[in-house]
Order: C-alpha cells, then sequence, then structure tokens
C-alpha cells in the first residue's frame, strides 16, 4: 500500500497495492503541474479522500482535483466511466513520502505533440527530486 496527502493533509489518496510505475507526461497541464502520475481505477485499486477543487480541461474528459486549502494537485479523475463501468483515475506521486517511491521507475508520455508512450530512459522517481 502506498499513501500520498497534499501539504496540509486535509486532501489524501491511497493505492494498494502500491503502484510499480509513475508517468511523467509534458501536455500543456502536466508540464505546468510538474507532477509524476500512477494509474488506477476510483475503488479498486485508489481511494481519494478530503476537499478539492476541480479543474476540468477542455476536452472534458478529464478533471484535476487540488486542495482547496494549500492549493496541492492531488489527483485526476475521468469525468465518467468507462465502457467497463470503471472509472480512471492517476494520484500524483509526488504527495508520498519521498522514500516511498524513490525506487518506482518512471515512464515518459509525449502528451503535447505526439499523443504516444515514449518508454523509460532509466530514470526513477527519485531522479525526479531534483
Amino acid at each position: 500500500m502506498l499513501e500520498g496527502r497534499c501539504h496540509c493533509e486535509a486532501v489524501r489518496w491511497r493505492c494498494e497495492p502500491a503502484p510499480t510505475e509513475a508517468t511523467s507526461c509534458n501536455c500543456t497541464l502536466c508540464r505546468r503541474y510538474g507532477v509524476l502520475w500512477a494509474y488506477g481505477h476510483e475503488g479498486e485499486d485508489m481511494e481519494v479522500s478530503g476537499p478539492t477543487l476541480v479543474y476540468i480541461r477542455g476536452d472534458r474528459e478529464l478533471g484535476f482535483h487540488f486542495c482547496a486549502a494549500c492549493g496541492a494537485n492531488a489527483y485526476w479523475r475521468g469525468l465518467e466511466a468507462g465502457a467497463d463501468g470503471r472509472r480512471r483515475m492517476g494520484v500524483n506521486l509526488r504527495l508520498a513520502e519521498p522514500d516511498a517511491v524513490a525506487h518506482v521507475p518512471v515512464n515518459r508520455f509525449d502528451g503535447l505533440d505526439t499523443f504516444t508512450d515514449l518508454g523509460r530512459d532509466g530514470r526513477c522517481v527519485k531522479d525526479f527530486w531534483f
């Protein structure tokens, strides 16, 4: 299990099992947020709690949730369930304790130009701290 929380600890997320990979995306939102995402499904392997404000991007597919008090970007959630009835979401691994996620390998995703997975370059979450 892995847990994360915003700076003021009002918003929390939990993944069980702990994620085995993270994603760094360069889309117009993620590059501004500086997030590292772990993906899953609401109510299955990911749970969230706490009061958030939501930014819904233009395509109206995803809602990005921020702590209503400290402003930390905690997670995104699909606005609708998929064909399988499951709702996709991603949690911001930067809200976890560094030692708990340091070893997690990071995938690169080109969300800006080609919308394709670029794979891994050998870096882990710890390489993104600085």
